[in-house]
């Protein structure tokens, strides 16, 4: 028996491929919008680009989704245009769906919603642990604007919603602009193919503070929760994995995964964007030498992405009772996500 039919939009994504595979897995009927679908076991494919009304339009009518997992964003060069672009998106495509069939929608954002966005990091300078409650920080942010369209689209069509705030996911999915897991794996095979030490990018206040982090699956397994809980709905729920870690110790763990020399943190940061220029020809190399699979480390590494988690000078705990309380328990290891990913990026030809 079906659970219902749900659109999962990013489905190409770090979240969103992870979500769509989980729901095809326990028992949904599935349709994946991307701009460029990929095939995907159960998945059927919706091709539209979300800042064209007209094709989104088209691309949704007559679908019957019954729930709407929304897991994308469009990247522009500053905040004003992060949401003018992402609040587009989002109208557009409620615009375009059924609200007769339609009885829920997620939203995922993140942990900007207490650190502030790109421009302003850590303007609001909020306590921690983070809790769901706190006040929005000041200046703009696309993950506000978000969660303002989906309350109105929601009070407008009568349908329940959900908001989930991860931290960092890791999980598995190439080309991803937001994929700390894979980045690392990739930092870490270039530097045990050139013989250099396995440097910590980022600053030691990250270096000696508490944070936490995402599995794809956690998350996957909280969004279906909420979606399908009625005592669940119509709130935000933080989705972290319940550890917390030091990355003093996690990065010497990673680097005896990979059988390398870790070096102690320097007392200035030293970027992966800066680590890592000249890396394109290194890694065409080491793909051929090992026949992988994909060739283009800029297809594979978001080397911004990873560099602005590990160089921030702040901590970043975020509390989850608020989940719990709701009755979601679910739990997981942090370095047990990321051995796994590391695991299947060896099996699937991705890293050495």
């Amino acid at each position: 028996m079906r659970k219902g039919t749900a659109l999962v939009v990013g489905a190409t994504g770090i979240t969103g491929g992870n979500l769509a595979s989980y729901l095809v897995a326990s028992g949904w009927t599935v349709y994946g919008l991307s701009r460029r679908p990929t095939e995907q076991s159960g998945v059927i494919p919706v091709a539209t680009d979300l800042l064209d009304k007209p094709a989104t339009g088209q691309a949704l009518a007559d679908l019957p989704i019954t729930h709407v997992f929304y897991c994308s964003w469009a990247r522009r060069d500053n905040e004003k245009a992060n949401v003018e672009a992402n609040s587009a998106m989002m109208r557009n495509l409620f615009s375009a769906l059924d609200s007769d069939n339609l009885e829920h929608a997620s939203l995922v954002t993140g942990t900007k919603q207490y650190l502030g966005s790109f421009e302003a990091y850590g303007s609001g300078r909020i306590e921690t642990p983070f809790r769901e409650s706190e006040p929005r920080v000041p200046g703009e942010n696309f993950y506000y604007a978000l969660e303002d369209v989906l309350l109105e689209a929601s009070s407008r069509h009568g349908f329940a919603w959900n908001v989930h705030r991860p931290h960092t996911v890791i999980g598995y999915a190439l080309g991803n602009v937001m994929n700390m897991g894979t980045t690392i794996a990739v930092y870490a095979s270039i530097c045990k193919a050139t013989g250099q030490p396995f440097v910590f990018p980022g600053s030691q206040f990250q270096w000696n503070a508490l944070t936490d982090m995402t599995d794809a699956l956690v998350l996957a397994r909280q969004m279906e929760w909420a979606a399908t809980t009625p005592g669940a709905a119509n709130q935000a729920f933080n989705t972290v994995n319940g550890d917390v870690f030091r990355w003093r110790r996690m990065w010497r763990e990673i680097g005896e995964y990979f059988g390398l020399e870790v070096a102690d943190c320097p007392e200035t940061p030293q970027p992966l964007d800066d680590q890592m220029i000249g890396a394109e020809p290194v890694w065409r190399e080491i793909a051929g030498k090992h026949s992988l699979v994909e060739p283009d480390v800029g297809k594979l590494a978001s080397w911004w992405h990873t560099d602005g988690d590990l160089g921030r000078d702040q901590e970043c705990v975020n509390d989850t009772t608020k989940s719990r309380d709701f009755g979601f328990d679910h739990f997981r290891e942090t370095r047990g996500a990321f051995f796994d990913l590391f695991d299947r990026l060896r099996a699937e030809k991705i890293i050495p």
